[in-house]
Formats: structure tokens, C-alpha cells, sequence
């Protein structure tokens, strides 16, 4: 069954939901605790266990997409959903290296913001996920998410 053309605010509406979805799930239970402790550390081996984050946050998306468009009969176009899927992986992969969002965040004057919440130097402070650096992380991811939804419409 062709369900033909599908009005452009709908469909960008239906890919951000499914793509926060899928963004909530993969970067919250699809992600390895090993994953989470390393992707930001400094070298080959936090670049390679962020990019394996990555890979299974995108195989998520994808999935999440892949059911969505099954059970509503959405006309995904393919070549979007791989551009915003790109976008959206090397966005996230910007993010959870830490040290590009961290400068970003310094150049626009939110240091103070994102460093709230985190270990003090010399203290055995409870991290915890309240950090102002957690809340950028999300807030860029969400943002790109946004932009993925775009090109998908």
C-alpha cells in the first residue's frame, strides 16, 4: 500500500519524536556504562569508545525510524534518513568528546554553567546527572535533532 505524500509538517513532527525517542534510549540505556566512563577521555581509546557509542546510538535511530515508518506508513525518503542520521552521529560524537562543547561553551560565556555540579578539584563530590555540562550535552543533542527532523521533512 503506497500511503502517498505525507504533509511536511507531519512528517518532521513524526521524525523529531522518534528521534528523541530513539536519542533518550541510546544515550541513556542502549550506552555501556564502559562507553560513558571513557568516551571523553583523551587518545585513541576515547575516541574509539565514543565512536562505538555512537555506532549504537545511530543503529538505534535507525531501528527507531525503520518501526516507525513500518507502523505509520511514513514516506521516508532513504537518502534523507541517512544524511540526518549522518548529521546527527558526528553532532553527538562532537558533543561526547567533551573538549569542542566545553570550548564552545567557554566561548560563549557558559563555563561557570557548564562546569556546575562537577567534581571540585582535591573533593570526593557525588557526580550526579544535575551537571551544567550533562544539560549542554543534552540541549546540542536535542538541538541536532531538530536540524536531523529538518532534513528527513
Amino acid at each position: 500500500m503506497n500511503p502517498g505524500p505525507m504533509n511536511p509538517g507531519l512528517l518532521f513532527s513524526l521524525a523529531f519524536a522518534v528521534l528523541y525517542a530513539a536519542h533518550m534510549v541510546a544515550d541513556h540505556w542502549t550506552q555501556t556504562h564502559h562507553q560513558a566512563l571513557t568516551k571523553a577521555r583523551p587518545g585513541w581509546p576515547g575516541r574509539a569508545s565514543c565512536a562505538a557509542h555512537v555506532t549504537t546510538y545511530t543503529l538505534t535511530a535507525l531501528a527507531f525510524l525503520t518501526a516507525a515508518a513500518w507502523r505509520t506508513h511514513a514516506p521516508l525518503n532513504p537518502g534523507r534518513c541517512a544524511l540526518a542520521l549522518l548529521v546527527s552521529a558526528l553532532s553527538h560524537y562532537y558533543a561526547d568528546r567533551r573538549t569542542g562543547i566545553q570550548r564552545l561553551a567557554r566561548l560563549l560565556g557558559k563555563q561557570g554553567f557548564f562546569d556546575l555540579g562537577a567534581p571540585r578539584p582535591g573533593r570526593d563530590d557525588n557526580p550526579s546527572l544535575g551537571t551544567g555540562a550533562y544539560a549542554l550535552d543534552q540541549s546540542w543533542h536535542i538541538g541536532w535533532l531538530f536540524i536531523s527532523a529538518l532534513i528527513i521533512a
